[in-house]
């Protein structure tokens, strides 16, 4: 398998770069046979930019990842497309309690089906189909050692109790959350523990042992909540046609479709640019958390960790235009962005160059919102 991977895996990271998710091929996805190469190929398809920096990782530790994150991803399935929130529930419920510890590993009982026409557009029919094929990746999931399958299906558990607070909470609340606080909460559960695991995973890979610090955790954590306000900020509308906000300013606006009206707009802008600068008041927490790791000298763990902070900063200059807003410079490009963490990948120094300056101008960022702007202290963590 190490082998196979170490060979295809500049083929996969360029094919995933480069990747058409608004057109998948499902009868190609379908056909598919070998558990690997299903995992891999709907990899790209679900897990958009977190494929190429899985895609980076030592092969052992990127199979891993792969399964955790689609793992991961069925759960958010259940927790997007099952409207009955006892049903909802249920399925997170039961999806957590199929693994069965026993001596040599996990028994696994099927996955809770999902009723495919729940899909409303292609990446919805991809998660139904990752929720009808979730056996194959069990067989590979099956070929981990022990220690990487024990954290995998403690992510499971994490997140699956995490979304049961999630769903009961905008049950509870109509469709919103009302505090910063509970904004933080469901980030940590829907991204700060895959963050938290990624890390875990490459202390037992690099250390022999996945126990964290009280502060690396708490870096994890804020870090999940940084990369996980970026699909936040990106979706808001599409989160008020399904009656979902993050933010209580929009609570009035559940299910409207008229997004384009004028009033409506520049609620969306300021929630979005308050929720932008709240992110990037998060990102030292990022920062932090990658000076922190024990990399060797060469590490492709430290070139992943260099990809997705490059990668979440040029989906936040975005951000930042749409707001109307003057974002700090920076190149959009893939494979740019690719060759830049290649060489994070031999070089701390290029790295850490890479993290002082990208520390600066979300530094500076912030630092315009706290001098001209005020109705955000509530919401976002000024340094």
């Amino acid at each position: 398998m190490s082998i196979a991977f170490f060979l295809l895996r500049p083929h996969r990271i360029v094919q995933d770069l480069i990747l058409d998710r608004s057109d998948p091929d499902f009868s190609s996805l379908e056909r598919i046979r070998s558990p690997e190469s299903f995992v891999w190929k709907i990899l790209s398809h679900a897990a958009r930019t977190f494929s190429a920096c899985i895609l980076f990782l030592p092969s052992q530790m990127a199979v891993s990842a792969a399964i955790a994150y689609l793992y991961c991803r069925i759960l958010d399935t259940y927790e997007d497309l099952v409207m009955d929130p006892a049903q909802r529930e249920a399925k997170l419920k039961a999806f957590a309690r199929r693994f069965r510890r026993h001596s040599k590993g996990y028994a696994i009982d099927p996955a809770p089906d999902i009723d495919e026409r729940l899909a409303r557009n292609a990446a919805d029919r991809i998660y139904t189909l990752l929720v009808k094929r979730c056996g194959l990746i069990d067989v590979v999931f099956s070929q981990l050692k022990m220690p990487f399958q024990r954290i995998i299906v403690e992510l499971v558990h994490n997140m699956a109790h995490g979304m049961i607070w999630s769903s009961q909470v905008f049950e509870r609340q109509g469709g919103v959350l009302r505090t910063p606080e509970q904004l933080s909460r469901y980030c940590h559960h829907v991204l700060g523990n895959p963050t938290v695991f990624s890390v875990r995973l490459m202390n037992l890979f690099h250390h022999k042992s996945e126990a964290l610090s009280s502060e690396l955790y708490q870096n994890a954590l804020q870090a999940g909540e940084f990369i996980q306000l970026a699909n936040i900020t990106r979706d808001i509308e599409n989160d008020l046609k399904r009656k979902i906000a993050y933010h209580p300013a929009l609570k009035q606006d559940l299910g409207r479709t008229d997004i384009h009206d004028p009033e409506l707009s520049e609620r969306i802008r300021s929630v979005r640019e308050t929720l932008l600068v709240r992110a990037l008041s998060l990102a030292p927490a990022y920062i932090r958390m990658a000076r922190f790791m024990a990399f060797p000298r060469w590490s492709l763990c430290r070139g992943s960790m260099i990809m997705m902070l490059l990668f979440t900063r040029r989906y936040y200059r975005t951000c930042a235009l749409r707001v109307h807003r003057t974002p700090w410079p920076g190149s959009g490009s893939g494979l740019r962005l690719l060759l830049l963490s290649l060489l994070s990948v031999v070089s701390r120094q290029h790295a850490g160059r890479i993290l002082d300056t990208v520390s600066a101008h979300f530094a500076a960022f912030v630092s315009d919102t706290k001098e001209t702007r005020s109705p955000f202290s509530e919401w976002i963590r000024l340094p």
